[in-house]
């Protein structure tokens, strides 16, 4: 048995909007579709050094050597999709929320647990289609590094975790006006 071993990562979690509509609606073009999904998205983060933990379904766990790395990879993604959207009929786009994390992890075989990963998947509950939601940790260690602006959604309750997290977004919350827009570049 591999001992397990803890390393600070960065981590993303990712998930297809309305999968599961789609396997109820056509189980084989969802199939289908997820393997598109993959196919499009593997070299993005593997270009960034990007490694798959696992599939979780329709999900992907990343992990990623520096938060930067991370950040970098879920916006090329993100541009990919809507690359493969713009080219397709409206019923074969995919749409993905991506929610990015750093924190400490566990390894145990080729998979990893912890907080870390608990909040990344939090966090990626929290975007919208085709958004990107990274935490304060993230938001401090990016920024002035990359022009892509992110706006705070401020304090966030996430399920089964105990503490608060500042949650930066790259879409503005309804009703949020643009002057709170705090830019990764600025």
């Amino acid at each position: 048995m591999t001992k397990p071993h803890r390393q600070i990562v960065a981590i993303m979690f990712t998930d297809v909007v309305g999968y599961s509509a789609w396997v109820q609606r056509n189980e084989a073009e969802a199939l289908e579709m997820l393997k598109l999904h993959w196919a499009l998205l593997r070299p993005v983060f593997g270009r960034f050094d990007g490694r798959e933990i696992k599939t979780i379904g329709d999900a992907f766990l990343i992990e990623f050597p520096s938060a930067l790395q991370a950040v970098r990879a879920g916006v090329e993604m993100q541009a990919a999709l809507e690359k493969h959207n713009r080219d397709t009929e409206p019923d074969r786009h995919i749409r993905i929320r991506i929610g990015i994390h750093t924190g400490d992890v566990e390894r145990v075989g080729k998979d990893m647990f912890g907080d870390g990963v608990n909040i990344a998947s939090r966090i990626e509950s929290l975007a919208p289609p085709g958004g990107i939601c990274i935490s304060e940790a993230v938001y401090a260690a990016v920024q002035n590094k990359i022009e892509v602006p992110f706006y705070s959604l401020g304090m966030q309750h996430l399920k089964n975790i105990s503490q608060t997290v500042v949650v930066y977004c790259d879409r503005p919350a309804p009703g949020r006006k643009l002057s709170s827009q705090r830019s990764l570049a600025s």
